[in-house]
């Protein structure tokens, strides 16, 4: 089973994958999956909402925004010292990257004093740090590098000829320019996208297309399963086939077989039998913890407890090397011929 890295993959080719007989298309990404990763290994990680609420921006899925009602109490940002106290919890539970989230369309100057001091404390306890703040200027994203940010994650949420019915406030171009931003500045990247909003299975083989031709697959690819929450414009929306969702795990790890793909959003709506078929699948990253940002997530020792069935451990973080890390971004940047051209469904 070959497991190229490839930048140029169409549509069409995608669709195929994700119509294949399902046996076949679990065999081949497990098979490319065990090339490139333990096939016992997940990694972990605990999300925190470190600002909650009143987002201006209109995602139909999303319970934090601004434009609808549901229920979701607004919180400030919150102190840096609560959310070390968090980090330092997260650790002790077995997590080994520590993600916080900002419900913003973009972090303002007066913000980012406070951000920066809470990857360099998360840093210090040893853990890998990620952030979602929305969109960031070259310079944001220059001052998140310099602070130790590892990960910053952007998901592209869905296809650009299907993103106009999720989202009107920003353009497919906005989330393609922070994750140039994010590139440039050194980071690595997190982003994926949400099934189960309606979408169909040419939007989701568009979708895997626009990750798989970065010109740097993300090192992350979360695949969220939609969360219906009441007063969404999609509270009603009918539920995806399960085979669906593991059918685009399985094209995720083939498309990008070096990244971890990420079992995310939706899994306290799973059950184990559904998880462990995404784990065979390719799925070797998990969210653990109670809440993922704002929405249910199963609780840690309920994960931990799936792990020992499937005789699944914790992939452990050995760290990384910047300066190498940075050339190989920059050998893949130098490396394209030509630059990517993508679709803007704005």
């Amino acid at each position: 089973m070959s497991s190229e890295l490839r930048h140029d993959w169409t549509v069409d080719e995608v669709k195929q994958l994700l119509q294949m007989p399902f046996n076949d298309l679990v065999f081949r990404a497990q098979s490319v999956h065990r090339q490139h990763f333990n096939p016992n290994e997940v990694q972990v990680s605990t999300l925190l909402s470190i600002k909650t609420g009143a987002c201006p921006e209109d995602c139909k899925y999303c319970p934090q925004s601004a434009h609808y009602h549901t229920g979701l109490d607004r919180e400030r940002l919150m102190a840096v010292e609560k959310v070390l106290a968090e980090a330092e919890h997260a650790k002790s539970l077995g997590a080994s990257r520590f993600c916080m989230g900002a419900a913003w369309r973009n972090p303002k100057d007066r913000d980012m004093p406070y951000v920066i001091e809470m990857v360099k404390g998360v840093k210090k306890l040893g853990l890998e740090t990620c952030m979602t703040l929305g969109m960031l200027s070259p310079e944001q994203a220059q001052a998140l590098k310099q602070a130790g940010l590892d990960y910053y994650n952007h998901n592209l949420d869905t296809s650009p000829e299907f993103y106009g019915d999720i989202i009107t406030t920003r353009t497919y171009s906005d989330r393609l320019n922070t994750l140039q931003n994010v590139r440039d500045a050194g980071m690595k990247v997190c982003a994926g996208g949400i099934v189960g909003m309606g979408e169909s299975v040419d939007d989701r083989a568009s979708l895997l297309v626009q990750l798989a031709n970065l010109p740097l697959h993300p090192e992350s690819v979360p695949i969220n399963m939609l969360v219906k929450v009441k007063g969404t414009p999609f509270e009603n929306l009918d539920d995806l086939d399960p085979f669906e969702f593991v059918r685009t795990i399985a094209v995720a790890r083939i498309l990008m077989p070096e990244s971890h793909v990420r079992l995310s959003a939706g899994r306290e709506n799973m059950n184990d039998e559904l998880q462990a078929l995404s784990f065979l699948a390719g799925a070797n990253s998990i969210f653990y913890g109670e809440k993922l940002l704002t929405t249910a997530n199963p609780e840690a020792d309920a994960d931990l407890r799936l792990f020992q069935r499937l005789g699944i451990s914790p992939e452990q973080h050995h760290g990384y090397d910047d300066d190498i890390h940075q050339a190989v971004i920059n050998d893949a940047l130098t490396e394209q011929q030509q630059p990517v051209k993508y679709y803007d469904a704005s």
